[in-house]
Parts: structure tokens; sequence; C-alpha cells
């Protein structure tokens, strides 16, 4: 029999149209919410021009995508759904004998290739563009700290001199670097020395930098002079405003990672003594999109499949849009709860799209079979 495949065909082909609308209108107008936010942020800035506020809002679409794909299918499926069976293509094709899990293999496939796609291939574009949209924020809106980098277990550092009369800058390295508590040291250090049109103006190397309030305390330190090293001092103060929590700020945050990058650089963090919870975190909700964007789809069957005749069409649009809002917010929380050590990480980000997608199959259950 022909109709049930070119059925699920058609169902597939509707449904991915709507969501894709929805999630171009979604973008625009979450696009459009920044703008207005960097522009009320920007007030009294004179010197940054709408261009640039307008080219940050562009360098963050890719990643908004990604965030709010799982939005896009819910109100796509429910728009698409509602409308077959307002049309009563969805009945005829039920009172025909043709289950409800044969049209909706395709759309629920359709989501899965949505969050697979979004994931492996929009996700390393949009760590890049987003890293760069947070770069021009912070220099043009939050006058940024220096750059940071972590790398082969290392720290890259640049901080402005304070408290100095010759204002330049400073850039540090650490072999290795061990964080605890407030605490943070950096072994085999090399710091270079900056002027004001940041030219080379001396160099210093240290067994052991320790960060503390106001300044970094060198130990057995050499500075470089008439290009020799003088003879080791107990300690050299270098004036510093930065704190642990302005560095651990600083490293990569989880959204400026791809995919691909998340677990390697999570592995580098633990090795350097930092928290790597919000990046592992980040992986694992990255993973689970696939199947968050199906269970979306399924929400979004369950929800707007039922028949016009009955009535409340619109109460069980809105109820279905409220119980995304739920599992959005549900997964916050117990996101949080993972950061905070409470729960596994895995436990964290997997519970709310399994218990979801198992609410989800529920209703469909027993709209199909109840």
């Amino acid at each position: 029999m022909r109709l049930p495949r070119v059925l699920p065909l058609y169902v597939g082909r509707v449904f991915l149209a709507s969501t894709l609308s929805v999630l171009a209108g979604l973008l625009a107008i979450v696009a459009l919410l920044d703008v207005i936010e960097l522009t009320r942020r920007a007030a009294g800035r004179t010197e940054v021009p709408f261009s640039r506020l307008a080219e940050i809002t562009a360098l963050k679409l890719p990643f908004l995508a990604i965030e709010i794909l799982p939005f896009a299918v819910l109100i796509g499926g429910l728009i698409a759904f509602w409308r077959l069976t307002r049309s009563s293509e969805l009945i005829v094709a039920r009172a025909a004998g043709i289950s409800a899990w044969q049209f909706l293999a395709l759309p629920v496939l359709a989501a899965l290739a949505l969050g697979i796609v979004a994931i492996t291939t929009v996700s390393p574009v949009a760590a890049v563009l987003f890293a760069r949209a947070d770069r021009l924020d912070a220099t043009l809106l939050r006058g940024g700290a220096g750059p940071l980098g972590l790398t082969g277990g290392g720290l890259w550092l640049k901080q402005r001199d304070s408290g100095l009369v010759a204002q330049g800058s400073a850039i540090l390295y650490g072999a290795r670097v061990q964080a605890s508590g407030e605490r943070l040291v950096l072994e085999r250090v090399s710091v270079f020395r900056l002027g004001p049109d940041d030219r080379p103006v001396g160099r210093i190397e240290a067994e052991r930098a320790v960060l503390e309030p106001g300044f970094w305390r060198l130990e057995n330190a050499a500075v470089l002079a008439n290009d020799r090293f003088s003879a080791p001092v107990p300690a050299l103060l270098l004036p510093s405003d930065l704190t642990l929590e302005r560095l651990q700020e600083g490293l990569a945050p989880p959204d400026t990672l791809s995919f691909w990058d998340l677990p390697r650089f999570a592995r580098l963090l633990e090795e350097a003594g930092f928290p790597a919870q919000r990046h592992r975190l980040r992986f694992h909700m990255l993973l689970a999109l696939p199947v968050l964007a199906a269970t979306m789809a399924l929400v979004a069957a369950g929800f707007a499949m039922r028949p016009a005749r009955r009535g409340g069409a619109a109460f069980l649009a809105a109820a279905g849009v409220g119980a995304g809002f739920s599992l959005f917010t549900f997964t916050k929380v117990v996101g949080e709860f993972g950061v905070g050590g409470a729960l596994p990480i895995g436990l964290a980000a997997w519970t709310p799209t399994v218990v979801g997608l198992m609410l989800a199959l529920s209703l469909l259950l027993h709209q199909e079979d109840g």
C-alpha cells in the first residue's frame, strides 16, 4: 500500500518546514532583544557605533540557534500537527488504520537529525563566532581583563600594570598550575614585561608565582638585565589586580568551545587544578540535544493531535508550550545541582531529557492505544 509511505514523507516535510520557519522567527526575536540589551549597555559610550553592536549579535546567532532548537521543534511541531489535525488529514489517516507511530517516525527522525547537525557541524562554527563576540563585548562594553590561555597544563595570561607610574602590561606563563580554594600557584614562571607601546622592556624568571591580594609574589626570581640574569632573590612583588575568580571566569567558558573540544579542555582544566563541572555539563547537554529535540517532537504530537471536534485545542497547545518551558526550567535546575556536585554530571544532564521522553511516550500511548 502506497499511502503509508507517502503520508510519513508528507507529514515529515510539513513538520520540517514549520520547525525551520519557527526557528528563523525565534532567532529574529532573540536577536532583536539582544541588540536592544546591547544598546542599553552601550548608552553613554559614544565611541561604540551601532554597527559593532549588531556585529556582536550576528556573531551570536549560530550559538543562539543551538540553544533555542528544542523550542523551535516544540512550537513548529505544535503548529504542524495542529494544522494537519484541523484539516482532518491525520484524522482520516488514523481512521484508515494507519498508526500514529508510522507517520510520526519521520518528524522524530527529522528532529533527531537537526540535533545531530547542530552539535556536530554548527557547534564548532558557533563556538568560534561566540568567542569572538565575547571578546568584542569585553573590549567594547566591559573593559575586559587581558586574555587568558590554558595549553598543555600551563597557563598564559596578560595583565595591565597596577599601581605603577609607567603604565604597561605583563605576560605571565606558568608551566604548571595549582589552584585550590582561593590560592593560585604557578610553577616555572616566565614574566615578559611590556611598555605602554607593547614593546618588551624586561623579563623575569621565577621558580614559583603565588597570586595574593594586589600582587604576584615571585619566589626565587631572577631579572634579565644587560642580556644577563641577575642573581635570584627570595621574593619579588609584581602588582596585579587579578583574582582567582576573575581568572576562572576568563578561562575559556563552555559556550566558547565546540562539542568536539569540550572533553579535552575539561581534562586540561582538571589537570591544572581548576573545576571543570560546567564544561562537562555543557558536553553532556549537547550530547543529549538530539534526543531532547526528538522528545520535543513527540511532546508536540501528543498535545496537538487531539481532534478539533473535541474542543480545547488552544488550551492543549498552550499546555504543550508550558510543558516545554517546564522541561527547560527543570533542565537548568538539575544542571545547577550537577555543577554544585550534588548530582553526577551525566545524571544531571540526561535526567530531564529521559523524563521528558517517558512522559511524551506515555501521552502518545494513552492517545493511541488507551
